[in-house]
């Protein structure tokens, strides 16, 4: 039993899908409720019948992250559905016009700031408000991230929101672990989704790497479900993982079989927090 937040397309509807594959049930919210609400293409009620067409069963949820009412009565409805929630996967982001252009941030509009709200605050509420059916025989919270956690990425608004998510699972893991919980932050690469297929067939020399290596949406989450599904996952708690490493751990592949290379040699490495725990 999962919920994904923003999964009507991209790595959301992708980590949904992957989490269909294991036969579960996936509450999947996001804004867009029909193919055509949107300019992008993918909706919650797409995600939600090919949830079921892969074994599982999908749960569309017209949610907007920024609306803690809205958030509230997302997981009291799990609560009276089913009582308790297995796996959290935090991936709502808003993600503002311009992100990727070079220009300093004081000249990109103050809508950078977007992701702050729905991606750091967001993630927040979710874990708030879930973390009562997580508890209940839980097993894993996952926060998406990114390397712009600690390398410059687009801006500092998007990386203060990957490092403040990252920072966030590292100390809710210490309120979860009494409950036998794991929360981690894990950095994807860079995926094939709605919005970044522009890049690949763009002529932009920053992305000519990163293309070359590109993972599917669906890569996060076979690795989420296989941590969920490790009698490992504790030791996993409270860290920062690289998705393409704990994959190599764990033996998970992407859906071509290619096992991704870890952007860590060029962006960085994850960051190591300090073990003082004070209450």
């Amino acid at each position: 039993m999962a919920v994904v937040t923003g999964a009507s397309r991209g790595a959301g509807k992708g980590i949904a899908l992957a989490l269909a594959d294991t036969g579960a049930t996936v509450y999947v919210t996001g804004r867009t409720a029909k193919d055509g609400d949107s300019e992008l293409p993918g909706s919650l009620a797409t995600t939600a019948a090919q949830i079921d067409e892969r074994g599982g069963h999908g749960i569309p949820v017209v949610c907007d992250s920024a609306d803690d009412g809205a958030v509230e009565a997302l997981f009291r409805r799990v609560a009276d559905d089913h009582g308790r929630l297995d796996v959290l996967v935090n991936n709502a982001f808003a993600i503002p016009d311009h992100i990727t252009s070079r220009r300093p941030f004081w000249e990109k509009g103050l809508d950078q700031q977007a992701p702050l709200d729905v991606g750091l605050r967001s993630s927040y509420v979710a874990a708030f408000h879930a973390a009562p059916l997580l508890i209940r025989g839980g097993r894993l919270l996952v926060n998406t991230s990114s390397f712009g956690g600690t390398c410059y990425m687009h801006g500092p608004a998007y990386g203060a929101v990957k490092a403040g998510v990252d920072k966030m699972a590292h100390d809710m893991a210490e309120d979860f672990r009494p409950f036998d919980v794991a929360a981690v932050s894990l950095w994807m690469g860079f995926l094939r989704t709605e919005r970044t297929e522009a890049l690949f067939t763009s002529s932009d020399h920053r992305y000519a790497a990163m293309t070359a290596n590109a993972e599917s949406a669906e890569f996060p989450g076979r690795v989420i479900a296989a941590l969920a599904a490790s009698p490992e996952r504790m030791n996993y708690s409270g860290r920062v993982l690289v998705a393409a490493e704990v994959a190599r751990e764990l033996g998970v592949t992407d859906v071509d079989g290619r096992q991704p290379a870890s952007h860590r040699s060029s962006l960085g490495s994850p960051p190591q927090y300090s073990p003082a725990v004070i209450h």
